[in-house]
């Protein structure tokens, strides 16, 4: 009797609810239950880089709070290109992409045809840390703000040389000399390690490029930073101001690296996920693991991640469109 009643009531509790509430219901305890098993991370970059070191810091903790492991797999190659590809083609609901913004808005305008499709096949959950991107110069340029830069490339054009690292940096740097009227020469580097080599040796006369990459050289004594491209100011080196702060508001681009997961993700499993990262980046030793690295906390939902790299592209578009490239070239 007690049985047939039991079933009475939830039949009668799904009659008052109807169909939908009952989907809500089973997608919310399928996302309370994620993962029952282990998690891939796949990071589009090489080990010992600055996205791969914040994927690691939240693939430790993240695997903390869900009591399996969170394992980093590295694939590098194309910009980036690799790595998303090999995301995009697994197929795998314990799989996530921890990855830059390049991806999503810098390569489907530079790219006739990609292997990935950046608005399905990448689904944003979460912004993770904001990587600090730099304007620095050789010490024997003797510059000692953006607008010395500008005067100094001005006073000898296309004698000076200039290089940026991969994605939004390259594109944003060309456009900024563009727009101040200023003729540098740019040299293209495969790998970090004889950028930085050229760089501190004076071959290469300005750089836009990663905080954690340039600051050894500026430690050095053989390079000086000049301002912060980000919003805000990094807090290993509080003097130096943001570009905005210098008056060159053109330079400005943040660093973004987050979370996607993949085509068909459930949007409850999205916004857990989402929670745990926001917890995660509020950890004061996260936070300081991450400046010391020279990158910033920073979290979001689902939602402003996606608002966020839509206007991400649409300024990257602008800035392709004014230094006058066409997708595949």
């Amino acid at each position: 009797m007690r049985t047939i009643l039991r079933t009475a009531l939830v039949a009668f509790g799904i009659f008052l609810c109807g169909p939908g509430s009952a989907a809500t219901a089973s997608a919310q305890t399928s996302a309370d239950s994620w993962p029952q098993r282990t998690v891939r991370l796949i990071v589009p970059v090489g080990p010992a880089t600055a996205v791969d070191f914040a994927a690691r810091l939240f693939a430790e903790k993240l695997g903390e709070r869900w009591g399996k492991s969170v394992v980093v797999e590295n694939r590098p190659g194309g910009d980036g290109i690799t790595g998303v590809t090999a995301f995009a083609g697994t197929n795998d609901d314990h799989t996530l992409l921890f990855a830059h913004s390049a991806p999503v808005a810098v390569q489907p305008l530079i790219h006739e045809k990609l292997p990935y499709d950046p608005l399905r096949d990448l689904v944003p959950i979460t912004i993770a840390s904001d990587i600090f991107i730099v304007i620095a110069v050789t010490e024997s340029l003797q510059a000692r703000s953006v607008a010395d830069l500008v005067a100094k490339a001005r006073s000898q054009p296309g004698t000076l040389n200039w290089a940026a690292g991969p994605g939004l940096p390259q594109y944003v740097f060309a456009a900024f000399l563009k727009n101040t009227g200023i003729e540098m020469t740019s040299v293209a580097y495969r790998e970090v390690a004889p950028l930085l080599q050229d760089f501190g040796a004076g071959r290469i006369h300005a750089l836009a490029h990663s905080l954690a990459a340039v600051r050894p050289v500026v430690q050095s004594g053989k390079a000086r930073l000049l301002a912060i491209a980000n919003s805000q100011r990094a807090s290993i080196v509080p003097d130096v101001p943001t570009a905005v702060e210098t008056g060159f508001p053109e330079l400005r681009m943040d660093g973004l690296c987050g979370l996607y997961g993949w085509r068909g993700i459930p949007d409850a499993l999205r916004e857990r996920i989402a929670a745990d990262v926001r917890a995660i980046a509020t950890d004061a030793d996260v936070g300081a693991k991450l400046a010391n690295a020279g990158q910033a906390a920073r979290s979001s939902t689902p939602s402003e991640f996606t608002a966020t790299l839509q206007a991400l592209r649409e300024r990257v578009a602008a800035t392709t469109g004014a230094i006058g490239m066409k997708p595949g070239q």
